[in-house]
């Protein structure tokens, strides 16, 4: 299930791409960033529509995954939500 960003509180989202790049085994290329630095990479992607917010209901996980992996899971390539 996707979940807008814009309808988490600030503090939400903060603790939400806090958790998200504390997790073990996240990488974000050859070159080290800061948690700061990541953390403002994610929230750009999800205000610039290119990532997405996701509920895994049989895992009970949420998890940030980039457009295309999320049209490709859904089978609506091209589609916005």
């Amino acid at each position: 299930m996707k979940i807008p960003y814009q309808q988490l509180s600030s503090d939400a989202l903060d603790a939400l791409l806090d958790e998200i790049v504390t997790r073990e085994g996240t990488d974000y290329g050859a070159v080290a960033m800061s948690l700061e630095q990541r953390k403002l990479q994610l929230r750009s992607s999800l205000e610039a529509g290119e990532a997405n917010i996701v509920f895994d209901a049989e895992t009970e996980t949420v998890n940030v995954i980039n457009q295309q992996a999320f049209n490709e899971i859904n089978g609506n390539i091209g589609d916005e939500f």
